[in-house]
């Protein structure tokens, strides 16, 4: 991208959910026009964006179709065409995230090999093509089994404990990671944009729900020593770097019993935990995105004040048409900002929108104030099925 913008500017946007909607506010400050490829009709951008267009993002011809005519593509979601986003940008269109970045990150078995080859901390693991090569290896057990490919949100992972379980494993191409012993899980959000300058946010904890992997909820920022929060930003600026990738990316890591910190996972895109920093830093994480991929200067990622995150999910047995009990308890609630993401309809443990809970100024213990309201904040908003 050049230092000045053209407008009107066009932006391609693969993915219409809930991160989309939160980069659309951000993108109207700059009077740039987000077009939209979803294959929902009722995505959650729908109504906000310049143009929607309902397709495949999987599909080749949709997604060149849909980014001809565009100044810039980028993504919501990794499960994308890259091909079709590798041939665009062969012809002159902007595509950031880069396709060989997303091509890398779709497939979980390439992003370890990429960690080993560049020497970045993981867990140890082996790749497997079918169910019977895991019993080559149960030295590694206990261990998480991943699919390559098309995992998402706790979908396409299985641990196993003990050989006895191993026909619980995936016969597909997949990569079985040795289960780590971690103190703590936490995720470091780092930008870069088109000139190669690097912006950090502050390290975040995560808690994860035992049962369904998803994050139940995180703080912001996170209780660490200063050697485990330099070597967690350390290892994020490192992949990036790696990676020439422009834009933004999540990175998730363990820290280990003894101090190690290992990389899990990377997300290419705005992510799950930083949706904080829309209220708690500086620059939220999709201004930033938009900063990165556009080659503006980054924005400042300093906290402003101390932060939790609870995601709002569907619940167990409800289906169908949304309803929302409770909302007005939340909202009643001081530093309580409700974000639901506008999807019609819900099912059990669907990710239908978030809530970030600011510590209380004078609070002298904002990591406890926070634990305490976010406990508080559980079971007061639910999401349940209007039908019921």
């Amino acid at each position: 991208m050049s230092e000045s913008i053209i407008y009107p500017f066009r932006l391609g946007l693969l993915g219409g959910g809930q991160l989309g909607r939160m980069l659309l506010p951000e993108a109207s400050k700059l009077a740039i026009d987000v077009h939209i490829l979803d294959p929902d009709a009722n995505a959650p951008c729908r109504p906000f964006c310049s143009q929607f267009v309902q397709g495949s993002i999987t599909d080749f011809d949709t997604v060149y179709q849909f980014g001809k005519d565009k100044n810039l593509i980028t993504v919501e979601i990794e499960n994308v065409n890259v091909e079709a986003l590798a041939q665009l940008q062969a012809e002159g269109v902007a595509v950031y995230p880069q396709p060989q970045v997303l091509a890398l990150i779709q497939d979980k078995r390439l992003q370890k090999q990429f960690y080993q080859e560049n020497n970045i901390p993981t867990a140890p693991f082996v790749l497997t093509d079918t169910q019977q090569d895991l019993h080559a290896h149960t030295h590694l057990l206990p261990a998480v089994h991943k699919l390559g490919k098309a995992g998402y949100d706790g979908r396409g992972v299985q641990k196993l404990q003990h050989a006895d379980e191993l026909h619980k494993g995936f016969d597909s191409p997949s990569v079985l990671e040795q289960l780590i012993d971690f103190e703590q899980e936490i995720s470091v959000i780092v930008a870069r944009n088109t000139r190669g300058e690097i912006a950090l946010f502050p390290p975040v904890a995560q808690v994860l729900d035992p049962v369904y992997n998803l994050v139940d909820y995180l703080i912001a920022p996170a209780e660490l020593p200063e050697t485990i929060a330099a070597e967690a930003n350390r290892i994020a600026t490192e992949i990036i770097t790696r990676l020439d990738m422009v834009g933004i990316l999540a990175v998730e890591l363990f820290v280990t019993k003894d101090g190690k910190v290992l990389v899990n996972e990377v997300a290419p895109r705005p992510h799950n935990s930083g949706h904080h920093t829309i209220e708690a830093n500086v620059t939220s994480q999709f201004e930033q995105h938009l900063r990165a991929i556009l080659g503006l200067p980054l924005g400042a990622t300093d906290t402003l004040q101390a932060a939790a995150m609870l995601n709002i999910l569907g619940e167990a047995g409800h289906s169908g048409n949304v309803a929302y009990k409770g909302l007005d308890k939340v909202l009643g609630m001081k530093g309580v900002y409700v974000h639901l993401y506008g999807k019609a309809t819900t099912k059990p443990q669907r990710k239908m929108g978030h809530i970030t809970v600011t510590a209380t100024a004078e609070s002298p213990n904002p990591q406890e104030d926070l634990q305490q309201k976010i406990q508080t904040l559980k079971g007061l908003l639910r999401v349940e099925a209007a039908n019921l």
